[in-house]
């Protein structure tokens, strides 16, 4: 299913024609068996997903981090009727996440991200997995206006695809760039994003890279193009301002021009594989036409001086990413995706199963002592004592102790020396060279400053 509908020489404004729409008639409707809810705010953003898992009966996992909640606070303010998995989530580097060749790429350059959204979706996706769940949603903690039955709609749908997205209602879900041109009188649709996405973990196999627009890369099968994919249903966004800092823009630049330059490939019935230099060089161009076209017509708009003002500062913002993002960087990125692609691949292989949730949640950080997860009981472990037995690890929270007898160390050292000191070769050696490689990667790119403000 290909077309371009909204498009311009230099943009499309909508990619909804590579969606599949429900037959309302024949679509099955299904229950979920979680709601996943990344967050950051207040846990009285989280009633509307509480009050939905209710209704559905499945469990509510919220992944808190900052300062403005917990896991505590939300098993407190919470209804206990539901059954709620609460975790505070560690930095990223304590989570038993691959390290991303993507994210090693972007080291040391200004487009580093300062963000744990991808990382909290990933940890999501493993816990899934290893809890059973097939059928997962996927809420920000601003979405609102949450219907059952088009939950179940698109619950349904995931009996043919691997992600069906809700209409993003209310507040429209774009980047910076695409608020002002929609506001100045653009034809821009949003398209399905994890804000309000349905997934199916166990045939699903893509990740969340750690970019802007990661749910764009989670939506597509490598280099072939789309995974099957669909729109069902409508939620309702709360409002937020998109020009408050041109920072916001500066941060949002990459991963939009990446998912943009792809999603316009795939506009055209073409793939992922033909992304290449020739393609990247012409994206850039008409993308840097696109944004001081957007600059005009807001410069045109009757905003008023004081919003024209903040938008073009946003905007100007954007070009100042923009400035630095080159072909080759684009190229780069891709063929680090591709290779994360692989390592998760592999990471999904190895994960464990027949897990209770707290030695689930243990087992996902790398020290197996994450901060304190909070649970509502509603729901106790049916299985056996067998099926999964008392875990050798400590219970949550606590540190586990490695020390051994001196004479059993000595004698593991020594049957072991030798393979030993041949495995820590050959490891330091090949860590060497992926260190070497990515660092000869980020040299093509160079470093990567902000230009002088505007």
């Amino acid at each position: 299913m290909t077309g371009t509908e909204a498009s311009a020489p230099d943009h499309h404004g909508s990619h909804n024609e590579l969606l599949w729409l429900p037959d309302s008639a024949s679509s099955n409707r299904t229950s979920l068996d979680a709601i996943i809810v990344p967050t950051v705010r207040r846990p009285s953003f989280l009633a509307d997903a509480a009050d939905l898992a209710a209704v559905l009966g499945c469990t509510l996992v919220t992944l808190h981090s900052g300062k403005f909640t917990t896991a505590e606070k939300a098993r407190r303010e919470l209804p206990a009727k539901i059954d709620l998995l609460a975790i505070d989530m560690p930095r990223e580097g304590r989570l038993r996440l691959p390290r991303w060749r993507t994210t090693c790429l972007l080291e040391g350059t200004a487009f580093v991200r300062r963000s744990d959204l991808s990382a909290k979706r990933n940890f999501s996706l493993l816990l899934s997995r290893m809890q059973g769940w097939q059928r997962v949603l996927y809420l920000d903690d601003d979405i609102t206006g949450l219907k059952p039955n088009d939950i179940r709609l698109a619950s349904g749908m995931l009996d043919v695809h691997n992600a069906v997205g809700l209409k993003i209602g209310g507040f429209p879900d774009h980047s910076v760039v695409c608020h002002a041109y929609r506001e100045s009188g653009g034809n821009q649709q949003a398209f399905i994003g994890g804000g309000a996405m349905a997934v199916q973990t166990g045939r699903n196999t893509s990740f969340f890279p750690d970019i802007y627009n990661d749910d764009w890369f989670f939506l597509l099968d490598g280099k072939r193009g789309l995974q099957s994919v669909a729109a069902a249903g409508e939620v309702t966004q709360e409002a937020y301002d998109p020009f408050g800092t041109p920072e916001r823009a500066r941060g949002e630049e990459l991963g939009d021009v990446l998912a943009e330059g792809l999603y316009w490939l795939l506009d055209q019935g073409r793939s992922v594989a033909d992304a290449d230099r020739e393609h990247w060089e012409a994206f850039l161009a008409k993308r840097k036409l696109f944004i001081e076209r957007v600059i005009t017509r807001v410069k045109g708009s009757d905003l008023g001086a004081t919003e024209i003002k903040r938008r073009i500062a946003a905007l100007n913002g954007s070009l100042d990413s923009l400035s630095l993002i080159s072909a080759t960087l684009c190229e780069l990125y891709l063929r680090a995706w591709a290779d994360d692609r692989e390592r998760w691949q592999k990471h999904l292989e190895k994960l464990p199963t027949a897990m209770s949730r707290r030695q689930a949640v243990n087992w996902l950080t790398r020290d197996d002592t994450p901060r304190q997860a909070a649970l509502h009981p509603v729901r106790p472990d049916t299985r056996s004592s067998q099926e999964h037995p008392a875990p050798s690890s400590p219970a949550v929270g606590q540190k586990a102790s490695r020390l051994l007898p001196v004479a059993a160390l000595l004698s593991m050292l020594v049957t072991a020396s030798a393979a030993g000191l041949v495995a820590v070769g050959a490891a330091s050696r090949s860590h060497g060279r992926r260190l070497w490689s990515a660092g000869r990667e980020r040299s093509r790119i160079g470093r990567l400053r902000w230009p002088a403000r505007r």
